[in-house]
């Protein structure tokens, strides 16, 4: 080799160093965060410090939401409450309902001119139907007389016929 052809691949195998170098250092700098001047000490306690902040920030809205589902709960229990104190306010109603009936057609049996016939009693909030035959006119208003005196009733429709004789 001459030396000319020496100084040639020297010259480049220089060139290939030198932009293999330029490249390696861009790619550090672009790699290497700025310092910030920071300890490790102090960046610790700064890390450990948002963690901190990010914890309370996380159980305050934990404790939110849990009011939330409380209240939600309470106002549960008294829809809950309240539709239990209506139905036992309409299961009493119907109780007392059918006390009524069950005591008018007792007292009706009893008599001696409304035993031998079938009257339909029926009671609704305390008012009280009558319905079938009756033998006379008597006998019917006897029968509104007999369940307006049973404790409860608050009105008598009566609708028994009278049978022609």
């Amino acid at each position: 080799m001459s030396f000319s052809t020496k100084n040639l691949i020297a010259s480049k195998f220089n060139l290939v160093a030198i932009g293999g170098c330029l490249v390696a250092a861009a790619a550090l700098s672009a790699c290497n965060k700025a310092d910030d001047g920071k300890t490790a000490g102090q960046k610790l306690d700064a890390a450990v410090a948002s963690t901190e902040q990010a914890a309370a920030e996380a159980k305050a809205k934990a404790e939110s939401s849990m009011a939330k589902a409380g209240d939600a709960m309470k106002d549960a229990t008294q829809k809950a409450e309240a539709a239990g104190a209506k139905s036992a306010e309409k299961m009493a109603g119907s109780v007392d309902d059918m006390a009524i009936t069950a005591s008018v057609a007792s007292e009706l049996a009893k008599d001696a001119d409304l035993s031998a016939i079938k009257i339909d009693v029926d009671t609704k909030a305390g008012a009280v139907t009558l319905y079938g035959p009756a033998p006379s006119t008597a006998a019917k208003e006897k029968a509104s007389t007999i369940a307006k005196q049973i404790k409860g009733v608050v009105s008598v429709d009566n609708k028994l016929v009278v049978k022609a004789s």
